[in-house]
């Protein structure tokens, strides 16, 4: 626990320091550019540059994905329904019309990738993964991923995440957080439902498969869903 408490206060020292340093900067020169790069500079020191994903394996890519989604869980966080003590200082005191600035500055970043890490899972656990990921398991009552969240996995909009370029442990750590009940989404809660049927190595197959997969070049979520889905989900409108 006090390894967490050192982490969230380096992590939030250096979000400061990044927001402190470019507006001293900005006023030696004796004007505070008024850009929304300059006011998300604190997201990229965890999310990476363009939001492209965090180098240290957890945290994840926001770079291109659906303006709906990154705003639903923007306002999450803040409003304490996902919990994050780093993301909730940040954006406790921020204004709905805020949000939607920051989740459209983000969704609108295409960068270049880097290659996925290799996750150093046996092949059969992969191939598990890719049959969950395109196909789902009839057996268990479990759709499969591309039905939702694209065929590239790339999201589809206007609020339902790409899975494509995110770190395994990321992965892992949210839908176990599904899994356990400390995540939810808009009833109904279809993510809840989906993870309650998968076992901890259908989770951790699908996790490794997607985490290993290169991001497309191009990675603009699908256009929006107009045929029933799998499930009937709640969390679907920005």
């Amino acid at each position: 626990m006090l390894s967490k408490c050192f982490r969230f206060v380096r992590l939030f020292t250096a979000s400061c320091l990044v927001l402190t340093a470019g507006i001293s900067s900005a006023a030696d020169e004796g004007k505070v550019p008024d850009t929304i790069a300059q006011r998300v500079a604190a997201c990229v020191v965890c999310h990476g540059k363009e939001g492209r994903a965090g180098s240290d394996g957890y945290y994840p890519r926001i770079a291109g994905k659906p303006a709906g989604y990154l705003y639903n869980q923007l306002i999450n966080f803040r409003d304490g329904k996902r919990t994050y003590p780093v993301m909730t200082a940040m954006l406790e005191n921020m204004s709905d019309a805020y949000l939607r600035e920051i989740a459209q500055y983000f969704s609108d970043q295409h960068p270049p990738y880097p290659e996925p890490q290799p996750t150093q899972s046996n092949p059969a656990e992969l191939e598990r993964g890719r049959l969950l990921v395109h196909h789902g398991d009839k057996e268990k009552g479990i759709p499969a991923c591309v039905a939702c969240h694209s065929a590239k996995m790339t999201g589809t909009a206007p609020a339902i995440p790409g899975l494509i370029g995110l770190p395994r442990d990321y992965l892992l750590g949210q839908i176990g957080a599904w899994k356990i009940g400390t995540r939810h989404a808009a009833k109904p809660d279809c993510m809840a439902d989906i993870v309650m049927k998968m076992s901890a190595a259908d989770i951790t197959a699908a996790a490794s498969w997607l985490s290993e997969q290169r991001v497309p070049a191009d990675a603009t979520p699908a256009p929006a869903i107009t045929t029933k889905l799998p499930l009937e989900c709640g969390n679907l409108a920005p």
